[in-house]
């Protein structure tokens, strides 16, 4: 998350510094699912595509109980045409930590590795850092303080943050491994009463992930080992260890901030909530936190926006967090009940009703749209206002692909802009120029028309790819006033 925010601000020419209290980059491959929306974000950025060429996209889902095969999902590109990426990608943590880092690298911005915050002081001008690194103290001052920094946040903690929520009483074990027979990018999951192990493809290597719940009878060993959880595991996924490269056992936490700002600071990612790993969602969401409050301090810094727009950071990323919150929760409860919902789940719900929705199409999309992200939109926001066609503001804009050309590469400026599919009225286009901003025209297809845009219509686009207005007709006077009543200031953009 913090190294995302880091690439956004440095992308958008805000200085900054990026702190971390560890000695370099995570070893452990704990997050693994990498989401279209991550994706997209990661377009705009230029790197997406080498991403996905280190990454694996998972193929399939087996379901299985009791040793047995009860069900396959197919995925391979369930999300075509709702997005460019329309797959899950399998990119472990370490490998996508050191990979940004080479990012931000290669722009020539260092992570101060080993700097610690120990404590802050926000006066309503500034905040005030103390860092410690090797014994030495610095006093730092910044216009703005970013918490990135984990489950156990200082940023949080001193801004006094009740982070509400609980722990999972299971005691859950990850392990990286090799395993006998050929590679495959295919998802296993092997579900039971308060049993739960999960197989995914971590690298190109062939190793794979495993992630389970430790037997209650293991429960308080400090020397557990993989070859405790072994018998089980290689039983119920029908595999053989061969390996073993990484183990460890960890609780599961659901938890949430009551709020993601005080004055100038913020709080993002894991400081702000932490979820069950029930559909590879926490990583990403931490990492749509750090986009959308990264464009919003640039606006506010480089004097395109007023210092008001920071308030919808939270306004916008706490309701889906507490959202993502409860489903996550009850899905993840759901798979391992001991009563009649996690039978009715795990007995009819996953191996016969989920298959039959997967072969659907309207399904298959849905099931895509939601694992994915690209359905989170922010109807609510102040920066939100109109709809044209089937597309309200706050909603993702839409992918549109025609005659070889997309709609997507003109977010790669990180700039607001006005889209028009169709045609422009050269009044309007005058009035979009005036404004300081740039007309991005598509011709009329019939991917705009399925994507739910409306011909001739106005959409004004954020950084971050989410439609801030939208009007079915190009009056140039709406816009304006949309714009001034927010405190965009277009004319003044200095990048």
């Amino acid at each position: 998350t913090g190294l995302v925010l880091a690439i956004s601000l440095a992308r958008q020419g805000v200085p900054f510094r990026v702190i971390d209290k560890n000695s370099g980059p995570g070893q452990a491959s704990r997050a693994m699912a990498v989401q279209a929306r991550t994706l997209e974000f990661y377009r705009q950025f230029g790197f997406a595509e080498e991403m996905v060429a280190r990454g694996i996209q998972l193929n399939s889902v087996h379901l299985r109980e009791k040793s047995e095969e009860v069900a396959m999902l197919t995925l391979g590109n369930v999300g075509e045409g709702i997005s460019p990426f329309p797959f899950i990608l399998s990119f472990p943590q370490d490998d996508h930590e050191r990979f940004l880092t080479q990012q931000l690298d290669a722009m020539g911005i260092a992570v101060e590795w080993g700097m610690e915050l120990s404590e802050f002081d926000d006066d309503g001008s500034q905040v005030r850092c103390v860092l410690r690194r090797d014994g030495v103290e610095e006093i730092a001052s910044c216009a703005y303080l970013c918490g990135c920094d984990g489950a156990s946040s200082t940023v949080r903690r001193e801004l006094k943050l009740e982070f509400a929520g609980g722990t999972y009483d299971n005691l859950f074990y990850v392990a990286d491994v090799e395993i006998g027979g050929e590679p495959a990018p295919d998802f296993v999951i092997n579900l039971g009463r308060n049993t739960l192990v999960i197989m995914l493809p971590v690298r190109s290597t062939g190793a794979k992930r495993l992630i389970g719940i430790v037997p209650a009878a293991m429960h308080g060993r400090t020397d557990l080992t993989f070859d405790d959880v072994r018998p089980l595991a290689e039983k119920l996924i029908q595999i053989h260890v061969a390996t073993v490269n990484w183990f460890s056992k960890y609780h599961v936490h659901h938890r949430v901030a009551e709020h993601f700002r005080s004055g100038r600071a913020f709080i993002v990612g894991d400081a702000a909530h932490v979820h069950s790993p029930v559909g590879g969602q926490g990583m990403n969401t931490g990492i749509g936190d750090a986009i959308n409050l990264a464009w919003k301090l640039a606006d506010v810094l480089q004097g395109r926006a007023s210092a008001a727009i920071l308030d919808t950071y939270e306004a916008e990323r706490l309701p889906f967090a507490q959202t993502l919150i409860r489903t996550t929760d009850r899905a993840f409860r759901g798979l391992i009940d001991t009563g009649i919902v996690g039978r009715t789940m795990r007995g009819w719900v996953l191996p016969h009703l989920l298959p039959l929705l997967s072969r659907a199409t309207f399904g298959r999309r849905a099931m895509f749209r939601m694992l994915s992200q690209t359905r989170i939109h922010y109807p609510d926001s102040e920066l939100s206002h109109g709809t044209a066609g089937r597309v309200r503001g706050g909603d993702r804009l839409p992918w549109v692909e025609a005659e070889g050309a997309n709609n997507f590469d003109s977010l790669k400026s990180l700039r607001w802009q006005v889209h028009v599919y169709g045609e422009t009225n050269a009044d309007f286009h005058s009035d979009v120029e005036e404004l300081g901003l740039r007309a991005a025209c598509f011709p009329w297809s019939a991917s705009a028309k399925d994507a739910g845009l409306r011909r001739d219509a106005c959409y004004l686009v954020r950084p971050d790819g989410y439609i801030a207005f939208a009007s079915p007709r190009q009056d140039g006077e709406t816009l304006r006033t949309f714009c001034g009543e927010r405190g965009l200031k277009f004319k003044d953009d200095v990048c």
